[in-house]
């Protein structure tokens, strides 16, 4: 039974290429299907780049196969990240899935990486039992187990690492001592609290940057999209047998205007009123 699931998973993954209607879902539907599923409130496909989603959504769609206590849903680091992709990469050979995982551009928070990567997730979800969802399923139960039992094994080493610091450090400690270390611990928690307040506007910063390099990415593809409309209509224009239809003309000359004004416009519009005027005297006579 396993052997057919894994089969039936490399199937449905392979079978979703790059034309497939999965890439041109938006990414407020994306979001909205995220937020439903794992009752979370995420507002930017790029709060997905931890790779924990990801591995939820495959937990939701092959209940056991996700080790749910190795995702950290509190990854902010790159190396952090990249664990829980490992983990992904783990359940995809298992599933035999062939799907190659863009870890460097994901880690990185880049929208529009991010944004393929869960439209092609959705994709793979809806093809599993049509895309219904496992009502037994508690999204918020699954990841607070997995934050428990991994919570536990690091209180557990950190125990350990204590003991151990302990056992070479001298029993003897005077009170002058003792006064100097908790004057230090509090100038490193005072730090700390400053580094924090810088952490989070650096990162407010960064998403800023995110999205004006997504409306200049959108910019660029719309500006793109009509210079190449204007550069058929000119190549269109050069026809040698087209070249003294006037309104060839007409076109030409809001083509290759200099001005900013209306005057190409207007003289063009007087080119095609003439041509119209013309017609109509000779179909009168």
């Amino acid at each position: 039974m396993r052997r057919d699931i894994n089969n039936t998973s490399d199937l449905m993954a392979t079978s979703i290429g790059i034309m497939d209607g999965a890439y041109f879902v938006g990414r407020n539907e994306i979001l909205a299907w995220i937020n439903a599923r794992l009752h979370l409130s995420l507002s930017r496909v790029e709060e997905a780049a931890s790779g924990a989603v990801q591995c939820q959504m495959m937990d939701m769609a092959h209940p056991g196969v996700v080790p749910m206590h190795k995702v950290n849903f509190d990854a902010k680091t790159e190396y952090d990240m990249i664990q829980n992709y490992k983990v992904l990469q783990d359940v995809f050979n298992k599933l035999k899935i062939t799907k190659h995982i863009e870890v460097n551009k994901l880690v990185k928070g880049r929208p529009l990486d991010n944004l393929e990567c869960l439209q092609w997730l959705k994709r793979y979800c809806d093809s599993i039992n049509g895309g219904l969802m496992n009502e037994n399923y508690d999204p918020v139960e699954r990841r607070s187990k997995g934050g428990k039992e991994r919570n536990s094994k690091a209180s557990q080493k950190n125990s350990k690492s204590l003991q151990t610091n302990n056992s070479l450090s001298s029993p003897a400690s005077s009170n002058g001592v003792i006064g100097n270390k908790i004057s230090v611990s509090g100038t490193k928690q005072g730090k700390q609290g400053g580094a924090a307040d810088a952490s989070l506007e650096l990162q407010r910063l960064k998403n800023e940057v995110t999205d004006l390099k997504l409306s200049v990415d959108s910019l660029e593809k719309e500006r793109d999209f009509y210079f190449a409309k204007l550069r058929d209509i000119e190549l269109l224009c050069q026809t040698p047998e087209l070249d003294n239809f006037p309104m060839v003309v007409a076109v030409k000359k809001i083509l290759y205007s200099a001005d900013q004004n209306d005057t190409a416009l207007a003289e063009a519009q007087q080119i095609v009123s003439h041509s119209i005027n013309n017609h109509q005297q000779i179909d009168f006579e």
